[in-house]
């Protein structure tokens, strides 16, 4: 077959000495736009062109919301173990190496405190990378011990959820975190220690029946995809279709489930705007 020989057709190049384009050079949004990945970084991961919020995990948030990127991680070697020996098709212990060794994360949350425009600030943040943000016992505690932190210290306490819900493999010590960390909260509410709730794309399950709607305010990113049960299952389980844009952010913002949607690039200065409100902060620039 012609098109094979190569030099007929004035290729010299040996295939073995091809080189593929590095990956990683370009992001396609699901909306189809192409953006060069420094310019998604410089644009806070959102493309540019139709305002896509790409799924990013709390080394980006972190870098977002801290001053300088400067924040002191707090209990940052904690790690799940398998009390009820679980296996399905794979192991427990084994599905959690594979996605530490994955991730380089010890677990599904980060809790870090630091300074965001000068004033001291508590962050809890979801990664849905290790296993798809799922809230085991270690991603309660954690967030059990980061508002003991900001309790203690008197500290605005900000949780971002990124989850597909409980950790199945778990069973009900996951299920006990919904509770643990709801009192944790309230704990909070009565010292009247600002929370907020930042919800992003996904926020589901026992997560959404938990911690990320019990925010002072509750907040989002645009597009969010936001609710316990996915749009298919309840669709499947009602037996009605459900209405345009059901379980968005801004579904849930038009019937009164979330305060505000935020740009990501306006989420330090907004985040910053409402504590100094609730504090009786002087505004600042």
């Amino acid at each position: 077959m012609a098109w094979f020989k190569r030099k007929d057709k004035g290729i010299q190049t040996p295939t073995e000495a091809k080189k593929d384009t590095p990956k990683g050079l370009w992001y396609k949004s699901p909306t189809g736009k192409v953006v060069d990945t420094e310019e998604l970084e410089k644009n806070f991961y959102v493309s540019p062109e139709d305002g896509y919020h790409v799924r990013i995990g709390s080394k980006e948030y972190f870098e977002i919301l801290f001053d300088d990127n400067k924040f002191k991680e707090l209990d940052a070697k904690l790690e799940s173990k398998d009390p009820l020996k679980f296996t399905d098709n794979k192991k427990y212990t084994d599905r959690l190496k594979a996605a530490k060794e994955k991730t380089k994360l010890k677990d599904a949350v980060r809790t870090a405190v630091g300074k965001s425009k000068g004033k001291d600030l508590v962050v809890a943040c979801m990664d849905f990378s290790f296993i798809g943000g799922s809230m085991g016992s270690v991603v309660g505690e954690k967030i059990a011990r980061a508002a003991d932190y900001a309790l203690k210290k008197k500290i605005p306490f900000m949780i971002i959820s990124k989850s597909g819900g409980a950790r199945m493999m778990e069973a009900a010590l996951s299920l006990m975190q919904l509770a643990k960390t709801s009192a944790k909260l309230a704990q909070l509410a009565d010292a009247k220690i600002p929370y907020i709730s930042l919800c992003t794309d996904p926020t589901t399950g026992g997560t959404t029946a938990s911690f990320a709607m019990l925010g002072d305010i509750n907040i989002s990113e645009p597009g969010a995809l936001i609710g316990f049960a996915g749009p298919r299952v309840v669709r499947d389980t009602t037996g009605k279709e459900l209405p345009e844009g059901f379980q968005t952010a801004e579904f849930l913002q038009e019937h009164g489930f979330l305060d505000f949607i935020s740009h990501r690039k306006h989420l330090k200065d907004k985040i910053n705007l409402y504590i100094d409100l609730i504090t009786n902060q002087p505004l600042r620039a």
